[in-house]
C-alpha cells in the first residue's frame, strides 16, 4: 500500500458496497480497503430520510458546503472530508467462531490494530462512548480520551445463505478539520429538530498528536496479517 484510494463519497461508498458484493459471491475470500475522500459531505443512515425536517436540513446543510449523502450503514451524521481516512474490512467468519459474538468480534478485528498503532505511538488508546462526539459508539477509537475513529457495520448473507458477510467500517480523523466538521453536524441537527449538539474538544486528529507519516502502512500490514491468520487456521 502507497497511500489510500481517492475518491468522492459516493464512489467510495460504492467501493464499499462493491467489496461486500465480491465476498458474497464468493469471488475473494476476504477485502480491505482505505480510501480518502475527494470532496465532502454529511454522511447519515437513510432511516433519517423518514424525518418530517430532513429536505430542509439537506437544502441548509448542502448551502453552508455539506451536501447530505445516505449510507447502509447505522449511526447517526459523520462529516466527511480529505481529512478522514476510511477503512473498510470485509470478511466472512470462520465457521468454526459460530454466529454468538459475531458483532462484537468485527468491532475488535477493526479496533484492536488501531489501539495498537496508537499504544506503540505513545498515545492511550480506549474503546468507548465520549460525551459531545458526533456519531458517539461503544466502539468509538479514542485517543487520549478523544474520539479519533468511528465505527459501524453492516452483515449480509452470502449467495446460497451460506455464511454471513461483514462489512465493517471505521472513519479516522487524520487532519484536524474539527471545528467546521462539528459545525455541519451541529448545523444539520438543528435545521432538522434534532437536539443532539456536538463538540470539538471531543474529538482529535491523529496528525494533531502524531506526524505518524507511516501509520496507514503500518495500519494496512496488520489487517493483512491478521486476515492471512484468519484464513490460514
Amino acid at each position: 500500500m502507497t497511500s489510500p484510494v481517492s475518491l468522492t463519497i459516493e464512489a467510495g461508498l460504492q467501493a464499499e458496497q462493491d467489496l461486500l458484493a465480491s465476498v458474497c459471491a464468493g469471488d475473494a475470500e476476504f477485502g480491505l480497503l482505505f480510501w480518502q475522500p475527494s470532496d465532502r459531505a454529511l454522511v447519515m443512515p437513510r432511516r433519517l430520510n423518514r424525518l418530517p425536517g430532513f429536505e430542509h436540513a439537506c437544502e441548509v446543510s448542502a448551502a453552508a458546503g455539506w451536501p447530505v449523502l445516505l449510507r447502509e450503514t447505522g449511526g447517526e451524521p459523520v462529516p466527511q472530508s480529505a481529512s478522514t481516512i476510511n477503512i473498510a474490512l470485509v470478511y466472512a467468519p470462520p465457521r468454526s467462531e459460530g454466529d454468538l459474538n459475531r458483532i462484537e468480534s468485527g468491532y475488535r478485528r477493526l479496533c484492536d490494530p488501531i489501539c495498537q498503532l496508537v499504544d506503540e505511538l505513545g498515545g492511550t488508546s480506549s474503546l468507548g462512548e465520549i460525551e459531545g462526539a458526533f456519531c458517539d459508539g461503544r466502539f468509538n477509537v479514542n485517543l487520549d480520551g478523544r474520539k479519533m475513529v468511528g465505527t459501524a457495520q453492516r452483515w449480509r448473507q452470502s449467495q446460497g445463505g451460506q455464511r454471513p458477510v461483514g462489512l465493517v467500517h471505521g472513519a479516522m480523523l487524520l487532519d484536524d478539520e474539527r471545528e467546521s466538521m462539528v459545525a455541519a453536524v451541529n448545523r444539520f441537527n438543528a435545521a432538522c429538530g434534532l437536539d443532539q449538539r456536538v463538540r470539538a474538544e471531543s474529538h482529535i486528529a491523529l496528525h494533531e498528536r502524531f506526524s505518524a507519516p507511516d501509520a496507514l502502512e503500518r495500519l494496512d500490514e496488520r489487517y493483512r496479517l491478521m486476515l492471512a491468520q484468519m484464513f490460514s487456521a
